[in-house]
């Protein structure tokens, strides 16, 4: 009995650890073009939608039980992969931030430092997302709370573009397709 236990046990844990893996190298940032060129703007109002839990609520309550655990699914899916787009943004972003840390402006060096804090903090709120939607995914009637990755994403845009207007006021970074 021990033993099966211990086993379970185990199990679990490299379960976790593998999926602490996954989820970790989805977030990185490949190499090739330069920074600003690898980040890819998000749809924030369509985000939006998709962590609205009143979305959820009227399609739960119009949709056949069976219907809406795949629809929900869909939903979760197209979550995920906006999750994951927000986390290799942020990742580019703290790489764009921590280039800007030694500028003789000391605006240019706050703004920089300010949005490598977001960036991280926005990566690993990414990467918890992830696994909550993960799971989600074998559960489809569980709740899962994505907001705080869209707010963290909306503050990370409003660094990026002040860090970004004090490094070249003439080129505009953008990192949200609509706010």
């Amino acid at each position: 009995m021990t033993l099966a236990i211990i086993l379970v046990i185990v199990a679990a844990l490299a379960l976790i650890f593998i999926l602490g893996i996954t989820v970790s190298r989805s977030l990185q940032v490949s190499e090739g073009a330069s920074l600003a060129g690898k980040i890819q703007p998000i749809d924030v109002a369509a985000f939006r939608n998709l962590i609205n839990p009143a979305e959820d609520d009227y399609l739960r309550r119009r949709l056949p039980a069976s219907e809406f655990r795949v629809v929900r699914r869909q939903r979760l899916r197209a979550m995920a992969a906006y999750v994951q787009t927000a986390g290799r943004n942020a990742a580019v972003l703290v790489l764009m931030g921590q280039s800007a840390l030694p500028a003789a402006n000391p605006q240019t060096s706050e703004a920089a430092r300010q949005l490598v804090d977001n960036a991280l903090l926005l990566r690993r709120n990414a990467a918890f997302a992830l696994v909550r939607i993960y799971i989600a995914l074998a559960w489809p009637n569980s709740g899962l709370a994505a907001t705080p990755i869209l707010h963290g994403y909306e503050r990370l845009n409003g660094s990026a573009m002040l860090l970004g207007r004090l490094q070249n006021p003439a080129v505009p970074v953008r990192i949200a397709a609509t706010l």
